[in-house]
């Protein structure tokens, strides 16, 4: 009776020590599952889209003339800065800006040396992106008739402003620049500018 006892007893360790390490020979201890980290981007910068302040920046691009049945083709290049007030969806403001360009005029040897603008421009904000018409007073430098001559008239163009981030800015614009009797001479002059503009706004 005891010996059969013990041959149950061993026969039911040995049953559990099989059950254990079967998984053993099976496939060995399976290597605990690590989660791999997931890094989190951190959240892109927003930015500022309160276009309220100052600014200065420099142009350049192409300018073209047309007089009569003559145009020109030349290049303009010069300096703005100004000062915008954002109301929410609109922008209002002011510029001051300078263009030296080499605009030939009719024809023979006329030119136009350089147009300074003093305008307003209205714009619609659009978060960093500023679409804006703008108008003005334009003074232009011509040589016409182998005179130097001045002359007051007008611009007027639509443009674009988007924020690189807060202090910078490119943009483009196009504007046509109006003078009658330039200088009082026989010349009526239209000038037409496209420039791209770099601008650092404070």
């Amino acid at each position: 009776m005891i010996k059969s006892k013990t041959t149950i007893g061993r026969a039911g360790l040995a049953f559990v020590v099989a059950t254990l390490a079967a998984p053993v020979f099976a496939g060995g201890m399976a290597a605990p599952v690590i989660e791999p980290v997931v890094a989190v981007p951190a959240p892109a910068a927003v930015l500022d889209g309160n276009w309220t302040g100052a600014y200065v920046g420099a142009d350049l691009g192409g300018a073209r003339s047309t007089q009569g049945g003559n145009s020109h083709n030349g290049s303009v290049y010069g300096l703005r800065g100004g000062y915008d007030l954002d109301l929410g969806q609109w922008v209002v403001g002011g510029a001051l800006g300078w263009d030296k360009t080499n605009l030939g005029l009719g024809t023979g040897s006329d030119r136009l040396n350089s147009i300074a603008r003093l305008s307003a421009r209205v714009g619609r904000d659009l978060g960093p992106t500023l679409v804006y018409a703008t108008a003005g007073v334009a003074r232009a430098t011509a040589d016409i008739g182998g005179a130097k001559l001045h002359d007051t008239g007008w611009s007027a163009g639509i443009g674009a402003d988007y924020r690189l981030n807060d202090r910078w800015t490119i943009g483009g614009e196009v504007l046509t620049n109006r003078f009658s009797k330039f200088g009082g001479s026989a010349l009526d002059v239209n000038a037409t500018t496209a420039s791209v503009n770099l601008g650092l706004r404070f």
